[in-house]
């Protein structure tokens, strides 16, 4: 147990101080407590070994972990189709209105979306649509970042797939015996502790934290404007469109610098009896962001001109055009290109390639005339769309250089109706009881592979090795301590501290000691650790296991008060300009509320 104990400190303070690759303490543990139960064995009553190299890895094969991964695949599946752009579309018209507002229902949308998504693939897809919220709203990003991560942290506490915390706690029970989680175990408890801690993060939070402008702020308030154009068709949503004063509202952050219409060229500001309709072409200026979002809400839109510059190998279909995962990437034409002359039409890029241009972009002031028209100069930047195999043929292209940082995988908004259907069909089936939650989630991974909303080198890549290595070798550390009589030791000691308290005074104690350590380790590490305690302590006080287990998964989750006890945290804190003080100021508040809620609900709703 000692032993244990000692390997135990030096891998927490492995994993805060980051002396190693996380990876890397991860493996040493498990090989470390192998070579130790080899040498030293626990036995039980016929002798025989209780830690095994099996039992010992049997983290890699937990329900929970490959649940986990699962989870993953199914977040990354929605946000390769654009599933959640209607969510975003429906922020960003709410902004026009009182800041306030925009943030609330943004945050609300990010706890729910967590209750039933991991968490970070949430925090991924919203990261965009607050940095937008900020520049409308004319505020800093650092005042809507940590608020995003620790609304979906809060939303993940209500149900047993809104973290992947919460699983391990479950799989930690199943495997000592006791009773695992339903899918809404916990949510009643969960809602309260998360309703005080969103009152916090929506009314509290933002005035606590810096007003500070990133240099990612920056450089997007100063993004290089390509100039594109935009072929209307009959059945295209721009068809009908009229401007207002004079402009067109709803095409924001997009200049439209001319409309052609046969040999006609109308200039801003547009008459208001101007109808955008079928062979109208505009001729727009937009930032690489601003003509991402078009493609994903009309794929088309920007294909018919720009890309057409001659029949592709295939007879003329828009065969790459339509297959495979599409990837965005800028190119500059050098100065020894043929293409310097040549106009887009004559170049036959897409013809040569299999890439069309999308846009162009010039330090010197373009004209108004379509891009297609303009002559190539060296120094232009094209924005290009093709698969990333034929994006990754220009490396050797002399034609033109290849930005390597500007690649950039499109959504298929083509898939996103499947993706949408298998994600609620795992949701429907976990939370009805229908199947276990690992048999729903890895049959929607493996749905979102087959439907084609995700090919498997993508889904590969949606993997964490941390997570697997870094669950993996928590188990080993949890199934360790029990075995040894590590878990009833520390149990023991906990209620010496307290004496002869209350159960409820016991739980009080127990969150706050998990939730500090939370903010120091990660929170899948502490979450494991912990529950083979709070079974303990649970056990020898005489109350029911959930109540403890419960706040196990609360606690674990309340990592808010550092930058490095949660992924999101991380996520956020380049976007928003934080510093490590920046959480403990601002997160350390809302541990206490989380704390506070749960010690006074708690004993009432488990009748402690």
């Amino acid at each position: 147990m000692i032993l244990v104990f000692a390997l135990i400190g030096v891998t927490l303070i492995l994993y805060a101080t980051e002396r190693l690759p996380l990876e890397v303490t991860s493996l040493g543990v498990v090989c470390a407590l192998m070579v130790l139960f080899q040498a030293l064995p626990v036995r039980d009553e016929d002798g025989a070994n209780l830690m095994t190299p099996g039992a010992l890895l049997g983290g890699f094969a937990n329900p929970a972990l490959l649940t986990v991964l699962a989870l993953l695949i199914l977040g990354e599946g929605l946000n390769r189709t654009g599933s959640l752009d209607r969510v975003s579309a429906a922020v960003h018209g709410l902004s026009r209105g009182s800041p306030a507002l925009s943030a609330l229902v943004a945050l609300l949308l990010v706890a729910g979306t967590s209750a039933v998504l991991n968490n970070i693939p949430v925090v991924v897809i919203f990261i965009p649509i607050m940095q937008a919220l900020a520049v409308r709203n004319d505020m800093a990003p650092s005042r809507y970042m940590m608020p995003l991560s620790f609304a979906a942290i809060l939303g993940g506490m209500t149900t047993l797939i809104g973290s992947s915390t919460n699983l391990l706690v479950s799989s930690a029970l199943i495997d000592m015996g006791e009773r695992g989680f339903g899918f809404f175990s916990f949510t009643i408890p969960g809602l309260v502790v998360a309703g005080a801690g969103l009152v916090y993060v929506i009314f509290a939070l933002p005035r606590l934290l810096p007003e500070r402008h990133t240099t990612g702020t920056e450089l997007r308030a100063a993004a290089r404007q390509f100039k594109a154009q935009i072929e209307v068709a009959a059945d295209s949503p721009f068809a009908g469109m009229r401007p207002v004063s004079g402009f067109f509202p709803k095409l924001p952050g997009i200049t439209v610098l001319s409309v052609q219409r046969g040999a006609e060229t109308y200039f801003p500001p547009y008459d208001e009896d101007l109808s955008l309709a079928d062979g109208d072409v505009m001729v727009i200026a937009a930032t690489r962001d601003k003509l991402t979002d078009l493609f994903k809400s009309a794929p088309d839109t920007l294909r018919p001109t720009l890309a057409a510059d001659g029949p592709l190998p295939e007879g003329g279909q828009d065969g790459p055009m339509m297959q495979d995962m599409q990837a965005l990437a800028e190119v500059m034409v050098p100065p020894n290109s043929r293409l310097v002359g040549l106009t887009l039409d004559r170049a036959g890029f897409r013809y040569r390639h299999a890439c069309a241009v999308l846009g162009v972009e010039r330090r010197s002031r373009m004209l108004r005339r379509r891009p297609t028209d303009v002559p190539l100069e060296a120094g232009d930047i094209l924005l290009i769309q093709g698969r990333r195999p034929d994006i990754e043929a220009l490396r050797g292209s002399q034609e033109v250089v290849l930005l390597e940082w500007s690649a950039e995988d499109l959504p298929q908004t083509h898939h996103a109706t499947r993706a949408v259907l298998i994600f609620l069909g795992v949701v429907g089936a976990a939370a009805s009881g229908l199947v276990p939650t690992e048999v729903a989630a890895l049959t929607g991974a493996t749905a979102m592979i087959l439907s084609g909303a995700l090919n498997l080198d993508e889904a590969i890549r949606a993997i964490d090795r941390k997570i697997i290595l870094l669950i993996a070798a928590a188990l080993a550390l949890g199934s360790a301590m029990q075995a040894t009589g590590g878990a009833d030791f520390l149990a023991l000691g906990l209620l010496a501290a307290l004496g002869d308290a209350p159960p409820a005074v016991v739980l009080s104690a127990f969150f706050m000691l998990v939730a500090v350590l939370a903010n120091i380790l990660s929170t899948k590490a502490t979450a494991v650790l912990f529950t083979p305690i709070a079974a303990a302590v649970a056990h020898h006080i005489g109350v029911g296991v959930e109540a403890f287990a419960v706040a196990v998964v609360f606690a674990a989750n309340c990592s808010f008060a550092s930058p490095v006890g949660y992924q999101t945290n991380l996520l956020v804190m380049a976007p928003g300009g934080y510093r490590f003080l920046d959480f403990v100021k601002a997160g350390a508040p809302l541990m206490v509320i989380c704390w506070l809620a749960f010690s006074l609900f708690a004993p009432l709703w488990f009748d402690l």
